[in-house]
């Protein structure tokens, strides 16, 4: 028994350093095209993204060209060991794995195609400030996955792509404008007119308004106390939140100022009382309360009564 082991091994043995050779080369095959590989995707991520400013785009494309080039090397290093024909085995089993393993992640599939899509077709750039759903924020990365947001408030957001390319996508940021609003209530004694005048002047005054998209004001309520006015004007949407929250609340404060100081009252809810003309006076009589009276109520019983003081007796 132990002679046939030996013979086992020894057969084992002759094959090894028969295939030696054939492992060496396709080792150093694999080696060389896997740092080939790499400096591949740098090459190309570098002469890219001097071409593009799509990182997505630039991303797939060298993550793709790694891939291939490692797939060239795998099925050229199966050759030289002598498998030419396990590579067609390996690539009708991967088209089965496939289409098995896509029906059980249907979603991380979904999500993976629509970044392919995504990559080269799709609403927003980097740092473009979006609305998806109820997710408000600013776009900070792109994957094949998912798409990174931040928000305002501090948050992050990895989104699925299928839901970025199937919901409907606001962008803030593409065109490069915006249009902001606010309102303001003047007096009904007032001039209107001239209120927005006033508006108006102020607003054109503040330096980051836009001044291609001229700024308006019109009545829009006639309410309880005040006559609102509606006053509209574009910003710059580059940077979100200094183009459209910081500036909005700088013109509402210099229009506020400008309001107040040119005599303008700028009334709260004011609920006013009219009594019928017909009616000659108040049916309302003001008087003094009487002692014991719910205007003026008796002493608690409970209450201690306090003892009167001690007065010494008169001399005689």
């Amino acid at each position: 028994m132990l002679d046939d082991f030996n013979q086992v091994l020894h057969t084992y043995w002759d094959q090894f350093l028969y295939m030696l050779p054939r492992l060496l080369i396709a080792a150093v095959i694999m080696g060389v095209v896997w740092i080939g590989a790499s400096r591949l995707r740098s090459w190309l991520a570098a002469k890219l993204s001097v071409r593009s400013d799509d990182p997505l785009l630039t991303d797939f494309l060298t993550q793709v060209g790694r891939w291939v080039l490692v797939l060239l090397g795998l099925v050229l290093a199966l050759n030289v060991l002598g498998f030419s024909g396990v590579v067609g085995g390996i690539l009708g089993a991967a088209g089965l794995s496939a289409f098995v393993v896509g029906f059980a992640f249907k979603d991380i599939a979904e999500n993976f195609l629509a970044g392919i899509i995504l990559a080269f077709n799709r609403p927003f750039g980097v740092n473009d400030t979006v609305q998806i759903q109820d997710m408000f924020g600013q776009i900070t990365k792109l994957n094949l996955r998912t798409t990174e947001m931040g928000t305002f408030d501090g948050r992050d957001i990895s989104i699925p792509n299928a839901i970025v390319l199937k919901q409907p996508l606001i962008n803030f940021t593409r065109d490069g404008f915006i249009r902001q609003e606010f309102v303001v209530g003047v007096d009904y004694d007032d001039d209107v007119a001239a209120a927005i005048a006033l508006i108006l002047e102020q607003v054109r005054q503040e330096s980051e308004v836009l001044t291609e998209r001229e700024p308006f004001a019109v009545v829009d309520e006639l309410a309880t106390s005040t006559v609102n006015l509606k006053v509209y004007f574009w910003t710059n949407t580059e940077d979100y939140r200094r183009g459209t929250l910081e500036l909005r609340s700088r013109v509402m404060n210099r229009v506020k100022i400008a309001l107040m100081a040119g005599g303008y009252a700028l009334p709260p809810d004011i609920l006013e009382l009219r009594l019928p003309t017909k009616m000659p006076a108040l049916p309302v009589q003001v008087a003094m309360a009487e002692p014991g009276t719910l205007a003026d109520p008796p002493d608690d019983p409970k209450k201690p009564v306090p003892s009167p003081p001690n007065v010494a007796p008169p001399a005689r």
